[in-house]
């Protein structure tokens, strides 16, 4: 008996076929193609899928989306990302080609499902989960369940905003935004190992914010903690509306790690009123990249 979870996010696709979540049969995964734009994912899935599950007793398939969706009935509102979403019925879509039941929900819905139950969030309750990637979103858990609000979506954290000129989480903690930021800060400071980093191989600048705060960068650190700053911000904005136990960070900019971790949690009682002092618990992921998918086989696994 096997279950599928698709991720589709603005930077990366990925589909796991396992039995449970963490006994995992196959798997494949690729970089999103902003040129091709929806129809280019749909046509990888469109190949990859029916080759992973052949010969395989599928039960379910869940899907985790990178943007808000009309989660009862597994249609696309839209991406922020990636051209070609808009009202797509991808539900439907993938029911025609395996034949069996789909549930689409948003990524980080699926990613915070996966954490609560088998990562960072277990034995919390509830759990928030911030995804930092190439947009930012956010899942709530409540009493092992996902959180959901009147369709589409919920718990837009990336949409909060930071001032009334509408600055949003989104457009300074994304990966695009702090792409655009390093690359900013060493134009501006061109000596040091971030600066020579970017220079040597640039592009996803992001990526050598980790080894230049290893190798004790002061714009790296700078850079880290303004980043965090906007982090705590955000999420003191969750914590007042929801106070939740735990608060994970996930997604590819999170593997910053310890320091952007440590950061955000020194940074987020600054903001949170006397009573939810010290405030919660701030972690990251331990599912790592398999964060999506494998919450999206606990969906499956439920349909």
């Amino acid at each position: 008996m096997a279950f599928v979870g698709i991720e589709i996010g603005g930077t990366k696709l990925q589909i796991l076929v396992a039995e449970t979540p963490f006994h995992i049969l196959d798997r494949s995964e690729t970089r999103v193609d902003p040129v091709r734009g929806a129809d280019g994912i749909r046509e990888w899935i469109a190949a990859e899928l029916p080759r992973l599950i052949r010969g395989r007793e599928v039960q379910a398939v869940g899907v985790g989306f990178g943007g808000p969706v009309h989660w009862k009935t597994g249609t696309v509102a839209r991406s922020h990302q990636i051209a070609g979403w808009a009202d797509f019925p991808l539900r439907d879509w993938l029911h025609r080609m395996v034949h069996v039941p789909v549930v689409v929900d948003n990524d980080a819905n699926a990613a915070a499902l996966g954490e609560a139950w088998h990562g960072a969030g277990r034995a919390h309750d509830p759990v928030f989960y911030i995804t930092l990637g190439s947009g930012v979103g956010g899942g709530l858990v409540v009493g092992g369940r996902i959180y959901h609000g009147q369709p589409p979506g919920e718990t837009e954290v990336g949409h909060l905003r930071l001032d009334r000129q509408g600055t949003t989480v989104e457009s300074r903690c994304s990966g695009w935004a702090m792409n655009e930021r390093i690359r900013q800060a060493v134009t501006e400071v061109p000596g040091g190992p971030l600066a020579r980093r970017v220079q040597q191989d640039p592009g996803h600048e992001a990526r050598h914010l980790a080894p230049a705060l290893a190798e004790g960068d002061p714009l790296a650190e700078q850079l880290l903690d303004s980043w965090a700053q906007d982090l705590a911000f955000g999420l003191s904005h969750v914590v007042h509306l929801l106070h939740p136990e735990v608060i994970v960070l996930g997604g590819g900019l999170a593997q910053v790690g310890e320091p952007l971790r440590a950061a955000v949690a020194r940074h987020l009682p600054n903001h949170l009123m006397e009573a939810f002092q010290p405030g919660p618990k701030v972690v990251l992921s331990a599912l790592g990249r398999d964060a999506v998918p494998i919450g999206a086989i606990e969906l499956a696994r439920w349909a």
